[in-house]
């Protein structure tokens, strides 16, 4: 909490139970009946809507169509960009799935074809065994003969051209936005909040405005996913060179360093596990964002798993997300290995041919010729045969179809009664509820927990939604968000309490939720639209089943994480199970378990935005038709209002985390 903030221990626990109790009473008392005279509380009068949106679009029109820069406009600013990762993109692209051509459309003729299956798979395994050994080249290996076999091969090259290719340009970005913020503190301040709201706008709302200027295409698509994937990379940066030893300052220093060469020779060198880390973020951010990118011209997976969705083609849609996983595992693992391979030296290789200093560069050349020129005699060491594809898609779409068959009854009962009896009553009171209250007890809350700073934040951002004409809305994404998150915690809770004390329970447990939050966010749609039709029903399941996994991890690693002599002091006391549970390891692990609870808000208002697409009716609607329209006003004052719940839950919950800790003693 900073110094200059009051904080709420300065007032005495009685006198804020009873300011709570007075601020409930006549928030209820305004609700019950203020409506005949304040009606402007409950719908924010369409004069007073402040004009944001219009706003918004004709400052991006101006941008597009007048804006210049004296030697250049604004347009060919974009254009130029847009050409310049066209270049590398094409490369890679036909390196790895087209092929090199001459000609443009349907007269281009291939003069030089793409690196064959065999080549591609040689090449992973060749740079696992150099990063982690034969397991890693065994595991890689297997993840890009998986491509092959199910028949995603195409579609996994041009994804992995995108990610070849916008992986760099997101880690240099946030690596040298990472460093100026490190340099100049000014510098730090502006660009905080900017980071937090690029980490809470939903990835929806950043395509609308780069459909705008850039058009629609492959290229847009990637400049979208380096967007997104950079502020990940920019925070890394500024810890990681934060946490560089002083000792290592000092020597450069020392060694009299420019503050140039301390950056690059001292200091980044010096940080390179951290950013590592970083660059690993920055890859599956990256392969998180290619089936929202398909939306705006990406090919590759993400377009097959939005095709699938569109076509409610469970099995397409599952193999495709599959290989999506499968190709984030072999990312994953190779960026980590390298992150933790030491440097090696080779003294008595000096002076040796190249062969001989360079064994897995030599190995794979010599692949790449042999199985290039063989490729053009012979078919299938060129592309991996059709006819040799295996598929899985007609078994999940038959599992569908069996449980809608002999299961229809009983999921419509249960669909029924959750939402007669529990989702719209409490949609319906949310709506009911008038702006100011909302605000009012909001702020009181950031005092309660944070000080005068977190209660203005917290009011202003509720406020907002109101005066931009989106209260509506922005309560049905509460109200989904919030059930969601409820029932998410209710399974996820007593999932983490049960693992915690149980290993093998925990290893089973962990490999579930690690292949839920690998999984695209798209192919949560499709089961539950074919089980559940569209609607709140199975957008909330959807919600569930994507953000469900932080519950389940951080109260296993909240409780795991409780000083074993304390539980020992509590056995010698005489406590049952149960109560060591309740009073020792629970209360301790509460802070932990808030923290997931609040990255469980954070999963489902980004499920909730691409839930849209399954007829919800809430902000991720408004930005979704943004996007249909390139409507940017309209796209990003929802976005803004998406971030602006997400920013007021965790800074609530983050509060309410601290505070607990304090109060435990559990504070560094």
């Amino acid at each position: 909490m900073s110094s200059q903030d009051p904080a709420p221990e300065e007032i005495s626990s009685n006198t804020l139970r009873w300011v709570w109790a007075a601020a409930l009473a006549a928030s209820l008392a305004f609700w019950l009946f203020a409506k005949p005279y304040a009606p402007w509380a409950f719908k924010y009068p369409r004069a007073w809507q402040l004009p944001l949106k219009r706003e918004i679009s004709d400052f991006m029109k101006w941008l597009v169509e007048d804006a210049s820069f004296g030697l250049f406009s604004f347009t060919e600013l974009t254009r130029g960009i847009a050409w310049l990762l066209d270049i590398p993109f094409t490369i890679a692209t036909s390196i790895l799935s087209s092929g090199f051509l001459k000609g443009q459309g349907s007269d281009a003729v291939q003069i030089l074809p793409p690196l064959t299956w065999i080549a591609v798979i040689a090449i992973v395994v060749a740079l696992g065994r150099y990063a982690g050994g034969w397991k890693l080249a065994a595991l890689v290996g297997a993840c890009f003969s998986y491509l092959a076999i199910f028949g995603q091969w195409e579609s996994a090259m041009i994804t992995l051209s995108s990610i070849i290719i916008a992986v760099p340009f997101g880690v240099f970005g946030g690596l040298v936005l990472g460093i100026a913020a490190h340099r100049w503190s000014l510098f730090e301040t502006l660009i905080k909040p900017v980071l937090d709201l690029m980490q809470t706008v939903p990835v929806f709302a950043y395509l609308v405005p780069i459909l705008f200027m850039f058009g629609f295409g492959p290229v847009s698509a990637m400049v979208a996913t380096i967007v997104y994937a950079m502020p990940p990379m920019v925070r890394i940066t500024m810890l990681a060179l934060r946490q560089v030893p002083g000792e290592v300052i000092d020597l450069g220093k020392m060694t009299g360093c420019s503050p140039r060469q301390m950056t690059w020779k001292v200091m980044v060198p010096s940080a390179r596990d951290g950013l590592m880390i970083g660059v690993n973020q920055v890859i599956m951010l990256s392969l998180n964002m290619v089936i929202i990118a398909s939306m705006i011209g990406a090919g590759g997976l993400g377009y097959d798993v939005l095709a699938s969705l569109r076509r409610l083609d469970i099995g397409a849609g599952v193999e495709a997300g599959v290989a999506i996983v499968v190709l984030a595992i072999a990312l994953d693992r190779l960026s980590q290995a390298f992150a933790n391979r030491r440097p090696e030296h080779y003294e008595a290789l000096a002076g040796t041919s190249f062969f001989k200093r360079n064994p897995y560069t030599s190995t794979c050349l010599a692949i790449v010729l042999v199985t290039g020129f063989a490729g053009l005699a012979m078919g299938w060491v060129q592309t991996w045969p059709e006819s040799w594809s295996i598929t899985t898609g007609t078994f999940w779409s038959e599992v569908v179809s069996y449980i809608n068959v002999n299961y229809f009854d009983q999921l419509e009962a249960v669909k029924t009664f959750v939402l007669l009896n529990l989702m719209i009553p409490f949609k319906r009171f949310l709506i009911s509820l008038p702006w100011p209250v909302v605000a009012g007890l909001l702020g009181l809350a950031g005092y309660s927990l944070g000080g005068w700073r977190l209660a203005v934040l917290c009011a202003v951002l509720t406020t907002f939604m109101a005066v931009v004409g989106l209260w509506s809305k922005a309560m049905v994404t509460v109200y989904l968000c919030g059930i969601s998150v409820i029932i998410a915690c209710a399974i996820g809770i007593p999932i983490g309490i049960a693992a915690a004390g149980r290993d093998r329970l925990w290893r089973v447990v962990q490999v579930l939720i690690d292949t839920l939050q690998t999984l695209p966010s798209f192919v949560y749609l499709m089961p539950v639209v074919m089980l559940f039709r569209v609607g709140d029903f199975a957008a909330m399941i959807a919600v569930i089943a994507y953000a469900i996994a932080p519950a389940i991890r951080y109260t296993a690693h909240g409780l795991r994480q409780v000083d074993p002599q304390l539980v020992e002091a509590g056995i010698v006391a005489g406590c049952t199970r149960w109560q060591l549970l309740r009073k020792i390891q629970l209360k301790l692990a509460i802070p932990e378990i808030m923290l997931g609870i609040n990255q469980t808000i954070m999963l489902a208002l980004s499920m909730l935005v691409i839930t849209a697409l399954v007829g919800t009716r809430e902000l991720g609607q408004e930005v979704y038709i943004a996007l249909t329209k390139a409507d940017t006003g309209r796209g990003i004052v929802a976005g803004l209002c998406v971030a602006f719940i997400a920013i007021i839950a965790d800074r609530l919950i983050t509060a309410g985390a601290n505070r607990m800790k304090a109060r435990l003693g559990l504070q560094n």
